[in-house]
C-alpha cells in the first residue's frame, strides 16, 4: 500500500501550478501500482510453477491466441509433428511406382520380325511382363513410326489384329502409328516400345521417355477380348468390348489398342441423377441406370488414347464381334 498526501491552493495566483502538480503526482500513482501488480504476478507465478506458466503463455496475439500462433509453438511440439509425418510421407512413396526417365541416341537395325526383314527398327523399351505407361519424345534423321507390343498372346488370341512375332510362336499383338513425321511426341502404354521405318537404310534417333513399369493388376493390364453383343438399350445391333468395367471411382489413364477392325472408343460417366439425362447422350442397360456416353470415333484399328471415365470400353457398329489387343494403365 503506498499512501501519498499532498496540499493544493486553490489560489487564483497558484491554480495552475498546483494543477500540474496534481497530474504529476496521479501519473506517479498509476505507474506505482502497475509495477507493483506485475511483481505481485510475476512472484505468483514463481511460486505456482510450470501450470500458471501455460496460463501466462495465452496472451493476445494481434487476432488470435499467441498459443495459437506457429511462430511461438514449443520446438517440441513442432518436432514431435514432424516425425509423426515423416512416416506417412514415406508410407505414400513405397505406395507409388516411381516414374523413371531414359535419354539416349540409336542407330536402328534390321526388325527380327517376321515379315518385317526389309524394314529397320529401333527397340527404346525391350518387351516386358510388366505393363509399360509413359511419354516419348523423339527426333530421328527420318520419318519414322511409333511401335507399342501387347502380350505374348495367348494361344487362338491372335485373331485379325495386327501382329508382330519373331520365331512365328511368341506372338504380340502391334500398335503401329504413323505420325508422318521425325520428331514429336507420343503417350503410350504396352509390353514394349520402338520407332520403325519401312525402309532397308538404317536410321539415327535419339529421344527422351519418362515411364513407369508396372506389375498387372485390375487397372495395369495387357490383354486381348473378342467382342459381345452390346447390352446398352438402342445398341442390340452393335458390339462391345469392356476394358474396364462401371466404377463408382473415376479412371484416369492411357489405353493403346489394336483391333481387327476399325473400332470406336467409348468412356461412361456416372451414373447420372434423376433429371441429369438433359441431352447429352445416354447408355443405359435398363432405362433406369443412366450414365453420360463419350463416344469416339478414331477412324483406325490401333492407337492410342489418353482417357477419363467411371468406365472404358471399344465398340463397333456391326452385329460380327471384333478381336482387340490392348495395353492400359489408369489411377482412381
Amino acid at each position: 500500500m503506498i499512501t501519498i498526501i499532498f496540499y493544493i491552493d486553490f489560489t487564483s495566483s497558484s491554480f495552475m501550478t498546483s494543477k500540474l502538480v496534481l497530474t504529476i503526482l496521479l501519473s506517479s500513482v498509476l505507474m506505482l501500482s502497475v509495477a507493483t501488480m506485475a511483481i505481485q504476478t510475476a512472484d505468483a507465478a514463481k511460486a505456482s510453477g510450470s501450470h500458471n506458466l501455460k496460463v501466462r503463455s495465452k496472451n493476445v496475439c494481434g487476432d488470435r491466441l499467441c498459443s495459437e500462433s506457429p511462430s511461438v509453438a514449443h520446438p517440441k511440439v513442432m518436432k514431435e509433428e514432424k516425425m509423426t509425418k515423416q512416416p506417412m510421407i514415406k508410407e505414400q512413396m513405397t505406395a507409388t511406382y516411381a516414374m523413371q526417365t531414359k535419354t539416349g541416341t540409336l542407330t536402328s537395325v534390321q526388325d527380327p520380325g517376321q515379315g518385317h526383314e526389309s524394314h529397320q527398327l529401333a527397340i527404346i523399351l525391350p518387351p516386358s511382363d510388366k505393363v509399360y505407361k509413359g511419354i516419348l519424345s523423339y527426333s530421328a534423321s527420318v520419318n519414322i513410326e511409333l511401335v507399342a507390343l501387347h502380350g505374348p498372346l495367348a494361344e487362338g488370341e491372335d485373331a485379325g489384329q495386327a501382329i508382330w512375332t519373331p520365331d512365328g510362336k511368341t506372338k504380340f499383338a502391334l500398335t503401329f502409328v504413323d505420325p508422318a513425321n521425325k520428331m514429336g511426341t507420343w503417350v503410350f502404354s504396352g509390353n514394349a516400345l520402338a520407332v520403325h521405318t519401312m525402309k532397308t537404310k538404317p536410321f539415327q534417333v535419339s529421344y527422351s521417355v519418362g515411364y513407369m513399369e508396372l506389375d498387372k493388376s485390375d487397372t495395369a493390364k495387357t490383354g486381348t477380348l473378342t467382342s459381345v453383343q452390346d447390352p446398352g438399350q438402342g445398341h442390340e445391333s452393335h458390339q462391345l468390348a469392356i476394358i474396364l468395367p462401371p466404377s463408382d471411382k473415376t479412371y484416369t489413364g492411357v489405353l493403346t489398342y489394336s483391333a481387327s477392325e476399325n473400332i470406336q472408343l467409348v468412356a461412361l460417366h456416372g451414373p447420372l441423377a434423376e433429371g441429369e439425362d438433359a441431352g447429352q447422350a445416354i447408355w443405359t442397360p435398363d432405362g433406369k441406370t443412366k450414365f453420360a456416353l463419350t463416344f469416339v470415333e478414331p477412324e483406325n484399328s490401333m492407337g492410342t488414347w489418353a482417357f477419363s471415365g467411371n468406365a472404358l470400353a471399344v465398340h463397333t457398329m456391326k452385329t460380327k464381334p471384333f478381336q482387340v489387343s490392348y495395353s492400359v494403365v489408369a489411377s482412381q
